[in-house]
């Protein structure tokens, strides 16, 4: 293998020697990188996909079967997880986010080196492991977090696997560029991954690297399209003949998700304290996840099943369908579900599960002011746009991603009226998003070890 590889290495050194106008071989050098970690990343982010989505179905065929094997499988589910994140890759836990933007921020002649502890090869193992065997257990996670810090660790490899005679490309310019293309080709949102590296990942200026940036989000866009077939991730709901007058829910609604979201961040960042002062030992640990598990098991079995998984099912039930309106306990439910399972110290993301919150906020307000069905449609996606708004205080990219993956451009002064109101509300309960903190938290843990 190795052979092989040093025989491929001389013959493109070669071939690009060959190249006599300089600028030509110099351009195509830079791209080339970015186009290999762009399919390789379209292709993970479809693989991981399939098998999260086996995940989850699997949960709802043993659901199906005996709904009391919830008892079992939730305990086994979220120990098994922790467990896996623990031993093998412990900066594979949670979302995914918080350890691109660390890398980001690593990404310096003197910290470098210190970026493989948080995307590697490892990392992108047991990421997809650990994550969907905390969704069969019933984990309310997602996998778009986990597939941008997979597309981080993909990027970073090739360029570290560029022979030396290969010119220098910027690490953060890379990795940024891996994270955009892993949520283009997570929810089929190109514009969504672009405008997340500008908003919440880059103090670069975008001159530095939009030709990268642009370029690797189409291609692994279009490999995952190619893999997966041409798809929207939720469809098309009907939003037409809608007038003006709904701008008054949406506030509403928006200002409603924006403080409910971050006051989730919060609760879930002092359970994370707690948990680190209080839980010492592996045993502490395993005794707690039991008690969530079984926690949850008791609320899928006793009350409502959609405490369980990513939630996907609810949006498409509640846009898609006459059934329109959650009982109002719901929302309370789907936040109370990744609260329990994001802070589990499994892998699992939150993009998912707050974009389902936000829907059953939306759902639940439309069906107390009585709304039509196509008025609802537009409060629930903007429900989604500001609970997703209130998690990651990124409002513009909440709005297009919710923008591109319902093919409801009409509607992008509604999403980024939902976008700009969560904004402010979110800011009373909490200054700094929870992705912003975490991150603070791994750069602090990773600089402490020197």
């Amino acid at each position: 293998m190795l052979k092989f590889l040093s025989l491929l290495r001389k013959g493109l050194k070669k071939s690009f020697d060959n190249i006599r106008n300089e600028q030509l071989k110099n351009n195509l050098l830079q791209a080339i990188p970015f186009w290999i970690g762009s399919v390789i990343t379209g292709f993970f982010a479809v693989m991981y996909a399939k098998i999260f989505a086996w995940g989850e179905n699997l949960l709802n065929l043993i659901m199906n079967w005996h709904d009391w094997m919830i008892f079992i499988i939730a305990p086994i589910g979220f120990v098994l997880s922790w467990w896996l994140v623990k031993e093998f890759a412990p900066n594979a836990k949670g979302s995914g986010i918080p350890q691109v933007m660390a890398a980001v921020e690593l990404a310096n002649p003197k910290e470098h080196t210190k970026i493989r502890s948080l995307l590697s090869l490892k990392i992108i193992v047991f990421k997809i492991i650990s994550s969907v065997v905390l969704v069969i257990g019933g984990g309310a996670v997602g996998r778009e977090g986990p597939t941008i810090q997979i597309a981080g660790s993909v990027f970073r490899k090739v360029n570290e696997y560029l022979p030396q005679w290969w010119p220098k490309i910027s690490k953060k310019n890379m990795i940024m560029t891996g994270a955009a293309a892993g949520l283009a080709a997570a929810f089929n949102t190109p514009l969504g991954g672009i405008v997340f590296a500008v908003e919440e990942l880059s103090k670069t200026h975008i001159n530095y690297f939009k030709t990268a940036l642009f370029t690797a989000v189409i291609i692994a866009g279009l490999t995952a399209q190619t893999l997966a077939g041409s798809y929207l991730y939720l469809g098309y709901p009907k939003t037409n003949d809608v007038s003006l007058m709904v701008m008054f829910p949406i506030i509403l609604v928006a200002g409603t998700a924006g403080i409910m979201a971050s006051q989730l961040s919060v609760t879930m960042l002092k359970m994370n304290e707690w948990k680190k002062k209080n839980l010492k030992t592996d045993k502490a640990n395993i005794a707690f996840l039991v008690i969530c598990a079984l926690f949850i098991a008791s609320i899928a079995y006793f009350i409502n099943r959609e405490i369980l998984g990513s939630g996907k099912e609810i949006m498409e039930r509640v846009l898609f369908t006459k059934d329109k309106h959650e009982d109002w306990y719901v929302p309370i439910l789907r936040m109370l579900g990744p609260a329990l399972s994001f802070t589990s110290g499994g892998a699992g993301g939150i993009f998912a599960p707050a974009l389902t919150a936000g829907a059953s906020i939306g759902s639940v307000i439309s069906g107390a002011i009585h709304l039509t069905s196509n008025e609802t449609n537009v409060v629930i996606l903007a429900g989604m746009v500001a609970f997703l708004t209130g998690i990651t205080r990124a409002p513009f990219t909440s709005a297009i991603i919710v923008l591109e993956m319902t093919d409801r451009h009409s509607l992008i002064f509604h999403l980024m009226l939902a976008g700009m109101v969560s904004s402010i509300a979110s800011i009373l309960v909490s200054r700094h998003s929870l992705y912003d903190v975490i991150k603070v938290n791994f750069l602090a843990e990773i600089r402490g070890k020197d």
